[in-house]
C-alpha cells in the first residue's frame, strides 16, 4: 500500500519575460515517512532546478488510487463514490475515495478513471473531478530518469 506525501518546493525559476520569479511548485512522493519523504524530493527535484530551493512544506496525501498515463500532461484529484447496499437495512451507502488522475484534460481523465476501475466487481460514481496544481507523483522506486511502468488496457 502505497503512503503519499505532497511535498511543495519553492525555488526561483526563468520567467518567459527573462525575469527571475519565486516559484511553490507541489510534488507526490511516495514514501514511508515524512523523512523519507523529504529525502526523495530532494533528490529529485535537485536534478531538475539549478541553485538554491527549499523544502517548504509536506503533508500526507489522501489519495487511495493513482492512474499515470504517459500522454497526460496534468494531474486530475477526483472523487469516487463506492456503492453498496446494507443487507439488513437495504439502504444504500456511499464510500468516498480520492485518486488522482494523469490526463491531458478533464474529458481524458475521466476515460482514465473508467479505464482504470473497468476491473472492479464494485458500482461506483464519479462524484468530482477537479485540475490539481501537481507538477508530477514518482511512486516508492521511481527516479527522475525512470518513469512509472505504465498500466494501460489498450497497449498497441
Amino acid at each position: 500500500m502505497y503512503t503519499w506525501f505532497e511535498c511543495k518546493v519553492r525555488y526561483e525559476k526563468v520567467a518567459e519575460n527573462g525575469m527571475n520569479k519565486k516559484v511553490t511548485e507541489p510534488y507526490v512522493v511516495d514514501a514511508m515517512s515524512f523523512t523519507e519523504a523529504e529525502n526523495r524530493i530532494i533528490e529529485i527535484v535537485s536534478q531538475y532546478v539549478s541553485g538554491e530551493f527549499t523544502v517548504t512544506d509536506i503533508k500526507r496525501a489522501n489519495y487511495n488510487e493513482v492512474f499515470f498515463n504517459e500522454d497526460g500532461d496534468r494531474w486530475f484529484k477526483a472523487k469516487v463514490q463506492f456503492i453498496t447496499i446494507d443487507e439488513k437495512t437495504a439502504v444504500e451507502k456511499k464510500t468516498s475515495v480520492n485518486m488522482l488522475v494523469q490526463a491531458s484534460d478533464l474529458k481524458d481523465a475521466l476515460t482514465k478513471i473508467d479505464e482504470g476501475m473497468k476491473g472492479t466487481m464494485a458500482d461506483y460514481v464519479i462524484a468530482s473531478v477537479a485540475e490539481t496544481a501537481i507538477m508530477d507523483v514518482y511512486p516508492y522506486g521511481e527516479g527522475v530518469d525512470e518513469k512509472p511502468e505504465y498500466e494501460t488496457e489498450n497497449k498497441q
